[in-house]
């Protein structure tokens, strides 16, 4: 395997976990009643927990992937020379931080109840801001680089909140089937639907002003990197026609036709999981080209 390629494998999984541990964080901090709280967070553990040591694991390998592409190969990676000139870049110094946050959220691991979730989901977040003083989003300088940089960070999180929150409503979903805690659990994902429009809102828009910032106007070019961007458009756009019919036709539905709709709703929340890891992918290889 190419370093070019174990860099995009190593930077899918790390934005996959981080959006995962923040997205899993909102629900246990903010959206979930108190009383059901515990239960959620007890279901949500394990995604937690290989969140944060494939968030650590992957940052770590992104480090050393990144020395041996200063290099000449895999053999530079061992190379002291090399990475002491990595950790002094402007990805090197932002790089430390995000390996630092994501080994004190495994750390974190350890303490129990309200406050690991919240200093976990604090991490999280702390994480993903990070990443906007890389790669692409750091491009420019001076007023731009801010405006870019904030937009960047709108963005991630916004993004995490969206996707993030998937995999729990498909939790949810099967847990509205238990007496016990089907009004909490119903209560908890009409929370995340109410917010979620502004999550994808904030998605779209600061999406397009980072496309504008990096390519200009008009939008169009023949390169790969502008196919690319292309093609997590329209995963993104399908993501949203999935979510629009989930919430305007198959919820309403939910009376009606009972276990047939909430099942439709399982498999098209699945579907949007599949196609976010997708636009995930076309995200990573795009980070290892020029914006052109």
């Amino acid at each position: 395997m190419s370093l070019t390629v174990f860099y995009i494998v190593c930077r899918w999984l790390h934005f996959g976990a981080l959006i995962s541990l923040a997205g899993a964080g909102f629900y246990t901090t903010l959206l979930t009643p108190k009383r059901y709280r515990p239960r959620l967070t007890l279901r949500l553990q394990p995604l937690l927990t290989v969140s944060c040591w494939l968030t650590l694991i992957s940052a770590l390998l992104l480090l050393a992937v990144q020395t041996g592409l200063m290099g000449d190969g895999w053999r530079d990676i061992l190379h002291i020379e090399i990475w002491d000139a990595v950790l002094h870049t402007g990805f090197g110094r932002a790089w430390q931080w995000q390996c630092g946050l994501a080994l004190c959220a495994c750390l974190v691991l350890v303490l129990k109840g309200r406050i690991r979730q919240q200093c976990l989901w604090v991490l999280a977040l702390l994480q993903l801001v990070g990443l906007a003083f890389v790669g692409h989003a750091a491009i420019l300088e001076g007023g731009m680089g801010i405006l870019q940089r904030g937009n960047q960070i709108i963005h991630l999180l916004a993004a995490a909140f969206w996707v993030g929150g998937l995999y729990p409503v498909v939790l949810l979903m099967r847990e509205s089937h238990d007496m016990t805690w089907r009004y909490d659990a119903i209560r908890t994902m009409m929370r995340f639907s109410r917010y979620g429009h502004l999550a994808v809102a904030l998605v779209l828009l600061s999406g397009l002003c980072s496309s504008l910032l990096l390519l200009g106007w008009p939008l169009h070019s023949f390169r790969l990197y502008s196919q690319l961007l292309l093609v997590k458009i329209l995963l993104v756009s399908a993501m949203v026609g999935i979510a629009v019919f989930n919430r305007y036709w198959l919820v309403p539905r939910f009376r009606e036709s009972g276990s047939h709709s909430r099942q439709h709703f399982v498999t098209t929340t699945l579907v949007e999981i599949v196609l976010s890891a997708l636009a995930l992918i076309a995200v990573s290889v795009f980070a290892t080209m020029e914006p052109a």
